[in-house]
């Protein structure tokens, strides 16, 4: 199994206890530069890997399979961890090296383990309150939402997909013992409280 590992915006108190635990398990840690080595190696001698900041695809897509050449024996045989800055779902390389690694290993598990993202790490060190439905963008235009506090979740899937939406991802009272993920045509009628639905054109 590969895990991609969020390891906060770098500040080493911010790393979760789920973090420091997976660190000191894993059969293998690989980062992919200077300041997620420093914030790992109290833990872990990591690898430290190459990953170039560019816009060249075939100069990114030959240091993916490079890189998926290094982790896939350790993750094919135990537990390898790739810890990122922030967390492994928000604009990270993660999802890109899984799909390379796949192409010659399609046996090994991946999955993530969240971390402090920027931007709610952005909130905290600004002072800033955000108390109201907010955009985050990398410059692209976006065709997903994240809602918060979705009650009736099947009713709102319903009223989006008059918006163009057609996927749909319900997560209720996340990392709860009794967590429950909810998919497109599965979606309940009602939903707890601490309910988050992610919706894609």
């Amino acid at each position: 199994m590969l895990v991609g590992l969020g390891l906060g915006p770098g500040n080493p108190e911010l790393l979760t206890l789920r973090a420091v635990r997976l660190l000191r398990e894993a059969d293998g840690v690989f980062v992919p530069g200077r300041i997620a080595h420093d914030l790992v190696i109290p833990y872990r001698t990591p690898v430290m890997l190459d990953f170039p900041m560019t816009d060249d695809e075939a100069r990114i897509r030959t240091c993916l399979e490079e890189n998926a050449k290094k982790i896939a024996p350790v993750a094919a045989k135990g537990l390898a961890v790739f810890g990122i800055l922030g967390d492994p779902n928000f604009f990270s390389t993660f999802s890109r090296l899984c799909a390379v690694i796949a192409e010659t290993h399609p046996d090994i598990e991946f999955r993530t383990e969240p971390g402090i993202s920027s931007i709610t790490a952005f909130a905290a060190a600004g002072g800033v309150s955000i108390n109201e439905g907010f955009s985050v963008s990398d410059g692209t235009v976006s065709d997903t939402k994240i809602l918060m506090k979705v009650r009736k979740p099947k009713a709102k899937a319903a009223e989006m997909r008059a918006e163009g939406y057609r996927e749909f991802v319900l997560v209720e009272r996340m990392y709860f013992p009794d967590m429950k993920v909810y998919r497109d045509g599965d979606l309940p009628d009602k939903s707890d409280y601490m309910s988050v639905m992610y919706a894609r054109k």
